[in-house]
């Protein structure tokens, strides 16, 4: 590949070949993966010669190897002219997100009593690659009426507040699910795991705002310095990732008669528009629904526990997914197009004054949450005018080692250890686990957000350290 650096925070791969647009990635020299050790910057080549994609084929200063598009890959294709959808470009964690609430006490509160709310939250949050969860659905009717209304329908049956959705991205629904369109198989992995955190690199973490950036968006936030947060990453289980193995399989097959050609067989995909598309948009929409609910489910977990230790309620910042394909309006060429804009491993970043945000964060804009690892920072972002990437910026870290590689530097007990003495409380469901995650896996994240700022993607609000740390 011909790799061209165009800015500080700004790599071009030339077009050549059956690509139809070229490849852009936001990174630092430091960041940008190696053309022989990751197989990532390929991927993003690949991706380019999708049918119908526009401007170019992005990738996140996070970008990592990942299933068919990067980890950290965005792509827009126009739906009028027979743009694709790609289960691939949206990966088998449908909707797996962050969220945020900020809690009514302080660090200092939190220390007096950290054993006991760590215990709390540890026993409180199923996790692991078992079954388990937080609302046992009765049956398969209760589970359609949630892929139908995700996190709005969970409220409604009383697992949370009405504020809560004013602070979810699509106001904790997505539209056009259609739940009979979800296979018996998918709904049977689902029925058992609703309010769980499952594995890999899915947490659930207590927190505390270390430094602020922005202090009047800061505010409109709610976040202070020394306050507590906490953070949930984990997306739609079981169930979202049986649809994108059922819709990855089937487009494969219809693939050929649509005349599309790919150069991996992961980025299997059909037009948008086809009735193929259609019905993987409206499964990936139920399964996001399902992914919403599960972290609203998680936060009443985690509600009861931080009542009952220090008698104080969690406050949600905001809830976003990063793993979603949508269908948006953007400029193209000087033109308004309608696309179906894929974010695998890249967070939506709506600007100041978008119409999509609620009235309380519309001058502020979108809350952009950005994961660390076990051991290292988070961050809170926000959206800007003028992203380049369709309103898109990175997810988190980005792997470095794969959990294979991971697991054989180091071992869970001595991770353990070593966290602990730093002061950060752990609670995992495995030693392999813990060790897959280790922080040395990772990218540096401060690294990686200051490539996302500097690359024009969005802008930091505040650094958020760990404290505690529930992994599955």
């Amino acid at each position: 590949m011909e790799i061209t650096r165009e800015g500080p925070y700004r790599y071009r791969i030339e077009r050549r070949g059956a690509m139809r647009v070229p490849g852009v990635v936001f990174a630092s020299a430091d960041l940008l993966p190696g053309a022989e050790a990751d197989r990532s910057l390929r991927q993003v080549a690949d991706v380019a010669t999708l049918p119908g994609i526009v401007r170019a084929s992005f990738a996140m200063p996070d970008v990592h190897w990942g299933y068919g598009f990067a980890i950290g890959g965005v792509a827009a294709t126009d739906t009028a002219a027979g743009g694709v959808v790609s289960p691939g470009g949206v990966g088998f964690d449908i909707s797996c997100g962050v969220r945020l609430l900020a809690a009514g006490i302080d660090r200092d509160a939190f220390a007096a009593r950290a054993g006991t709310l760590m215990d709390r939250l540890g026993a409180a949050i199923p996790r692991g690659l078992g079954r388990g969860a937080v609302w046992h659905l009765p049956g398969r009717a209760e589970l359609e009426r949630v892929l139908a209304g995700g996190a709005a329908y969970a409220v409604e049956r009383g697992h949370g507040v009405p504020r809560d959705l004013d602070r979810c991205e699509d106001l904790g629904v997505m539209s056009g699910a259609d739940p009979g369109l979800v296979g018996a198989r998918a709904e049977e992995r689902g029925l058992g795991q609703l309010g769980s955190l499952g594995s890999g690199n899915h947490f659930a973490e207590v927190q505390a705002v270390e430094r602020i950036y922005d202090p009047a968006t800061a505010e409109a936030f709610g976040l202070r310095p020394g306050r507590v947060c906490f953070m949930i990453h984990c997306g739609s289980r079981g169930l979202g990732h049986q649809i994108c193995t059922d819709h990855v399989h089937a487009m494969q097959t219809a693939m050929p008669r649509y005349g599309i050609e790919v150069p991996d067989r992961q980025l299997a995909c059909v037009p948008a528009e086809s009735p193929e598309g259609r019905d993987y948009l409206a499964s990936m929409a139920a399964a996001a629904n399902y992914g919403r609910a599960n972290r609203q489910l998680l936060t009443e977990a985690a509600r009861r526990a931080f009542a009952a230790v220090h008698g104080c309620d969690l406050d949600l910042v905001y809830d976003v997914s990063h793993n979603l394909a949508k269908i948006e309006t953007h400029p193209v060429d000087g033109e308004s197009r309608r696309l179906c804009v894929h974010r695998k491993g890249a967070t939506l970043a709506l600007p100041p004054g978008h119409p999509g945000l609620p009235p309380d964060l519309r001058a502020a804009g979108q809350p952009v949450l950005i994961p660390g690892t076990m051991g290292t920072a988070s961050y809170v972002l926000t959206g800007v005018p003028g992203n380049p990437a369709f309103d898109s910026a990175c997810h988190g870290a980005g792997r470095r080692q794969s959990r294979h590689q991971a697991a054989r530097s180091v071992h869970g007990r001595d991770l353990r250890e070593r966290l602990q003495a730093a002061g950060i409380a752990v609670r995992g469901a495995s030693w392999r686990g813990l060790a897959e995650e280790a922080p040395a896996a990772y990218k540096d994240i401060d690294a990686v957000v200051e490539a996302a700022e500097g690359a024009g993607l969005c802008r930091k609000v505040a650094r958020l350290v760990p404290l505690g740390v529930v992994k599955g």
